[in-house]
């Protein structure tokens, strides 16, 4: 059938008038794309980056931090590090924020290099232990006696990445102490797997030790006695690069009024290295489930 020249001459109007309406669309947005608005569909209010150690008592608080941080719209990055780096890292504002400073004494060297440009921004707990740690079953009750368990223990000393502060005040007890023994430096993980396999065959072993860790739950554990005093309770600290509070000045209010219990933490580490629990959803369902304390760290956010 013909279409009439007049139905034809609308047909055309018609099209003109989508192009025009497009090209308007077009000038209007500036070519641009649209903005990622991120977790909590607010625009992003810049990116933080985090420090994280390979120590699990360092994963439950990032991950509740990052958590809230997202919330408020800050895009969130997680870089791995061994803690002499982290500290570097804070100094220089290639890192953000570092959840698990242990202070006074075990970070007090990186605190003393790196201090000046470093911000101490709040007490996560107050309750962290460090020290030596042996089997409950094991006969060696004191570092001090440990030269006369020699052969039970093997002479050795199960340790963690090189550069932790533990390490080094590690060699100073066993020079201190006049111990026959040697420092063995690895990973959390490769310490830990030797546990394993010692505890299951009841053979004595020591360790580096601190809480919040989730062996004192699996494993019938005690902390060797110091006479000599180099072990003493920590606080863990939260830190930040000098500078953030121009930067991420909501961060840095919420992170001042930042607080989490102990026993909190300690059933986090539970979760994830016994049940293999994601910390994500841990973060997630701390949050949901401490509204108030969430709403305490938040009160100076503006």
């Amino acid at each position: 059938m013909a279409i009439s020249r007049s139905v034809k001459k609308g047909w055309w109007k018609v099209c003109a008038l989508l192009v025009v309406l497009l090209i308007s669309a077009a000038a209007c947005s500036g070519g641009q794309q649209p903005v990622d608005e991120g977790k909590g569909g607010s625009q992003s209010k810049g990116k933080l980056v985090f420090g994280v150690t390979p120590w699990t008592s360092t994963i439950p608080p990032t991950y509740v931090a990052k958590h809230i941080l997202e919330d408020l719209g800050y895009e969130v990055k997680l870089q791995d590090a061994e803690v002499g780096v982290v500290f570097a890292g804070l100094a220089k504002g290639d890192v953000d924020i570092f959840m698990d400073s242990w202070l006074p004494d075990m970070h007090r060297e990186f605190m003393d290099q790196y201090g000046e440009k470093i911000d101490d921004v709040a007490v996560s707990y107050r309750e962290g232990v460090l020290g030596w740690v042996v089997p409950a079953y094991s006969p060696a009750n004191s570092i001090a006696e440990l030269n006369q368990y020699k052969d039970r223990f093997g002479g050795k000393v199960y340790g963690i990445d090189a550069g932790a502060g533990m390490m080094k005040t590690s060699k100073a007890i066993i020079e201190a102490y006049g111990l026959d023994y040697e420092l063995v430096d690895g990973s959390e993980q490769a310490m830990l797997t030797m546990l394993e396999d010692a505890y299951s065959n009841k053979r004595d072993i020591v360790i580096l030790g601190w809480r919040p860790h989730w062996k004192f739950a699996k494993y019938d554990l005690k902390f060797l006695e110091d006479p000599k005093g180099f072990w003493k309770s920590s606080e863990v600290h939260v830190l930040v690069h000098k500078g953030l509070d121009q930067k991420a000045p909501e961060a840095y209010a919420f992170l001042k009024n930042w607080r989490i219990p102990i026993e909190d933490v300690e059933d986090m580490i539970l979760r994830l290295e016994l049940e293999s629990a994601d910390p994500t959803q841990l973060a997630a369902d701390w949050v949901e489930n401490n509204q108030e304390k969430v709403e305490a760290m938040l009160k100076d956010v503006k």
